[in-house]
């Protein structure tokens, strides 16, 4: 898979910007602030239909502008294709290949990518809803079925909160036949995520051991696995386990005005030979075993696709030492690879490097 061109206009920091990057290593060097994670917020955009910065499009227009556009040329499977966003206050027009689609979802599979940034390597000790991204953004671009799941799911949340909180408002218990309708489309829809959030934690935790190792030397064992906020047994009724827990969890959920159980609330394990990393892991194996874990996401697509994603690393290798940098950049030698820094300092040395220097609002090509 290859990024081929890039076209921007009246997008953040850029007026007008054409870029055509090469088929390996793209190094982007600038100064902080100089709109080097814009190009890759850009390039990103397309793979997942929204931002990894901000769910609103009204910060990607530049300022004092009235829209912004964003368009990308790939080459996927032997063919090419072209992503277009129109984005303006108020609404945005998604074309592919010239025909405007009718949802978001459409864009899924078309363009595959990994992003790594700096806050990746808190994985490990971030909040839970930081690990659930990190499956929910791979799995979105792996299976076009839990995009439209998720998504449906999310609805149904967002619907039977605003029941229960409703009721508190009133002063009056919720409406149990809506509960029960509520209860069994978050069973349908949540069923479905559960099982396929376990099968991709079964996938990459392999993968990711594998990798550790290699960062380690075999001294470490890593062991990732899907914790559900709702337990289920190999082989059980994972619908069934869920709606159970939805309905014990109802007079809590009335007083407290939100759904308390449910694949919203999952969350990811992550054990260093055998011990919880979170928390007896120090920072270099919290850090290990994060970049084994995103490094994973790079092999699984491959396999699962037939053909690497596109990789972006925004300003991370700053934040490695000399043997994870070299077990990233090893690990990214057959993808098409963005990579924004600050100077070249530890770089000299790669193979088929193609610079641009970011200043100004231009990327000029070194």
């Amino acid at each position: 898979m290859l990024v081929t061109g890039l076209r921007l206009h009246s997008y953040r920091s850029y007026d007008e910007l054409r870029f055509q990057p090469s088929e390996k290593l793209n190094v982007i060097v600038g100064a902080n602030a100089a709109g080097k994670t814009n190009v890759l917020e850009a390039i990103h955009l397309p793979a997942v239909g929204r931002s990894f910065r901000t769910r609103r499009d009204q910060e990607l227009i530049k300022l004092g502008s009235a829209g912004a556009y964003v368009g990308i040329d790939l080459i996927s499977r032997g063919a090419r294709r072209r992503i277009e966003f129109k984005l303006r206050e108020g609404g945005r027009q998604v074309l592919v290949d010239g025909e405007p689609i009718r949802r978001s979802g459409e864009l899924i599979g078309i363009l595959n990518c990994v992003l790594f940034s700096p806050e990746d390597l808190s994985l490990v000790k971030d909040s839970p809803e930081e690990r659930r991204r990190f499956m929910d953004m791979e799995l979105c671009q792996l299976r076009p079925v839990f995009y439209y799941r998720l998504s449906q799911y999310n609805a149904a949340l967002r619907q039977r909160g605003a029941l229960l909180r409703r009721a508190i408002e009133e002063g009056a218990a919720p409406d149990e036949g809506m509960l029960d309708m509520w209860d069994d489309r978050l069973t349908e829809l949540g069923g479905d995520i559960m099982l396929l959030r376990r099968d991709f934690m079964d996938e990459l935790s392999t993968l990711a051991r594998d990798v550790n190792k290699r960062i380690t030397g075999g001294r470490e064992e890593l062991f990732a696995f899907y914790k559900p906020n709702v337990p289920f047994p190999d082989g059980g009724d994972v619908r069934t386990a869920l709606n159970e827990a939805l309905f014990r969890s109802r007079q809590e959920d009335i007083r407290r005005g939100f759904t308390t159980r449910g694949p919203h609330r999952d969350d990811i394990g992550i054990l260093l030979d055998e011990h919880d990393v979170r928390v007896y892991g120090s920072q270099g194996q919290q850090r290990t075993a994060a970049l084994s874990l995103k490094l994973s996401e790079i092999a699984l697509m491959r396999s699962e696709k037939g053909e690497a994603p596109v990789l972006l690393l925004d300003d991370v290798l700053s934040e490695l030492d000399h043997d994870r940098q070299r077990e990233l950049l090893t690990s990214a030698f057959d993808c098409q690879c963005f990579l924004t820094a600050t100077s070249l300092e530890g770089l000299e040395e790669l193979d088929d490097m193609t610079v641009f220097e970011c200043a100004d609002g231009t990327l000029t090509r070194v």
